[in-house]
């Protein structure tokens, strides 16, 4: 049965929407920006703390720890000591958060490594989501960004998702292998989460019937 769904996507493919449409389909907990504060506690500093290093609004995975790569933190904040860690550390603070996230189930996840943490577990169902360039600079239009700065998205957040992805875990980024679904968004958000629900649903109809045989 599936419990869990994580979504991975190319930056402007839409997947922030979808994945919040997703969940609210089903009824399940959508976790992004509540991964900023469960990440904030075990850090012991304030969500804001998190929040300012921040340098876009993609991929707090990768830019928090590119921020603690380069020292960009302080001794303390607000009185609690904040945990000294490298890049290695950190992104094995992130796995454990990923995991323990999965181990309570009903949940969709957004990046964050998620479809490489749970790779082994038979209750999560992996998504990869893209989109042509223009679609994508028509998305991140739409948000407010200028046309400067959203050229400038789309050149960089991508390539320092995969250069990190490629240094700490010696893969390529996307994985195809990784993925129980790649979907092209140009398609309409509807369609692609209509798809996914579709699927979702069939592999645990199948699951059913087969474990129904075995009895």
């Amino acid at each position: 049965m599936i419990k869990v769904i994580t979504v991975e996507r190319e930056y402007g493919s839409g997947a922030a929407n979808i994945a919040a449409t997703l969940a609210d389909r089903l009824g399940w907990k959508l976790w992004d920006q509540e991964i900023t504060e469960e990440i904030a506690r075990r850090l012991k500093c304030k969500k804001e703390m998190v929040a300012q290093r921040e340098e876009r609004v993609d991929s707090i995975y990768y830019r928090l720890i590119k921020a603690f790569m380069r020292g960009s933190y302080e001794a303390s904040v607000g009185g609690a000591e904040l945990e000294l860690l490298d890049a290695e550390h950190l992104a094995i603070l992130f796995e454990k958060v990923v995991n323990d996230i999965a181990e309570r189930g009903n949940c969709v996840i957004i990046g964050r490594g998620a479809n490489w943490f749970l790779r082994q577990r038979t209750d999560s169902f992996h998504v990869f989501l893209y989109a042509p360039w223009d679609e994508k600079l028509r998305r991140i239009l739409a948000t407010g960004e200028s046309e400067s700065e959203a050229h400038h998205l789309l050149d960089t957040v991508d390539r320092e998702r995969a250069a990190f992805i490629k240094k700490y875990y010696g893969k390529d980024w996307p994985d195809r292998s990784l993925y129980n679904v790649m979907m092209n968004t140009i398609v309409g958000d509807d369609v692609v989460v209509n798809s996914i629900l579709q699927t979702v649903d069939l592999i645990s109809s199948t699951e059913s019937a087969l474990a129904g045989h075995a009895r």
